[in-house]
């Protein structure tokens, strides 16, 4: 493919979508577990880590395919040479491009901030930002909502188990969401919480060993379906303590966030071997012994980021103390806004 000259024709589509940080409620957001538990929702915030996907038409029928932050290409003599293959090396824009059906050459460039499987939701931030891109490239006029519902349909045919919806939210809207999972519908509420509070009181880390989030929700969601009783309860306690943080965020009653956060982790880990490891323990020890509160992995455990909630004013003596553990601290800033795309 480097050999070859790309010819633009038209003007380059650049969408941009940032990652998460969850807070209570994971997991409880794939269909159909929600609706054991009446009234679930899921908490998170968006993070300035952002996810890139750039479009540009080009002269003749080739598909190019192009990541930037993990330096691998693909491409295809026309629509239907990519139709027909079942294997990507990027299928994140392959499965989409087969969505989408574009009737000319392009070349589609993703690029990501996000360390690979950081359980902050890189992938479903990127689903996003290239949905959005080839909506607008293929005349497709798609809400917000219709945006999410392709991109988790589609990434869950690419990992092959079953996704939960709140990754999308915050790659869609930025802030501080509760994600309302009910039988009537999915709604976003948005948490009115000044940024710097959470900027403030937060610190985001990456353990440096990716996870499969897929992999992890798949063993709890196959355990909750076949009936275990002590995966049932945990479940029922999450969804109560996600309720009981959503008031504790709204009150900015950081103490109670706190203990609800703990807890939820208590719980969480209980549900599966493997979602904490002897590194994520060491990482929590290490924040607790130096202002930090509370702590949880992000997404589904097993490795990829923890995220410390801290006394205020101690961010960054738990940032050198867990940096000194062994993690890379990530800057932690609220992303203000969601999906950023030109407008026509």
């Amino acid at each position: 493919m480097r050999s070859q000259t790309l010819v633009p024709t038209g003007s380059t589509i650049l969408a941009q979508a940032p990652c998460r940080a969850d807070l209570a409620g994971g997991t409880i957001d794939l269909w159909p577990l929600y609706l054991f538990h009446p009234s679930a929702l899921t908490l998170n915030f968006a993070v300035n880590i952002q996810t890139t996907c750039r479009v540009t038409p080009l002269k003749g029928t080739a598909i190019h395919l192009r990541s930037l932050d993990t330096i691998r290409e693909e491409s295809f003599k026309d629509f239907a040479d990519l139709h027909s293959r079942k294997k990507f090396r990027l299928p994140i824009s392959a499965r989409l491009l087969q969505f989408f059906a574009p009737k000319e050459g392009v070349l589609v460039e993703t690029d990501s901030e996000s360390p690979a499987g950081a359980g902050i939701s890189g992938s479903s931030a990127l689903m996003i930002a290239t949905t959005a891109a080839l909506a607008r490239f293929t005349n497709r006029h798609l809400t917000l909502e219709q945006m999410r519902v392709i991109a988790q349909n589609i990434e869950a045919q690419i990992i092959e188990v079953p996704t939960g919806c709140q990754d999308y939210y915050p790659a869609l809207y930025g802030g501080v969401s509760a994600i309302h999972l009910n039988a009537d519908g999915i709604y976003r509420e948005a948490i009115p919480i000044v940024p710097d509070e959470i900027e403030s009181r937060f610190v985001l880390a990456y353990t440096g060993a990716p996870r499969k989030s897929g992999i992890n929700n798949w063993e709890v969601f196959k355990s909750h379906i076949n009936g275990d009783r002590r995966v049932f309860r945990n479940f029922e306690r999450i969804a109560a303590i996600a309720h009981s943080m959503h008031q504790a965020l709204v009150a900015s009653d950081w103490d109670g966030v706190a203990r609800l956060l703990r807890e939820e982790w208590k719980f969480r880990r209980s549900n599966a071997p493997g979602i904490t490891t002897p590194l994520i323990d060491k990482l929590i020890a290490a924040a607790g012994k130096n202002g930090g509160k509370a702590a949880k992995v992000c997404g589904a455990g097993g490795g990829g980021c923890v995220i410390f909630l801290v006394e205020k004013g101690s961010a960054s003596r738990v940032a050198t103390a867990i940096g000194d553990a062994g993690a890379r601290v990530l800057p932690l800033q609220v992303a203000r806004d969601g999906l950023r795309l030109p407008p026509i």
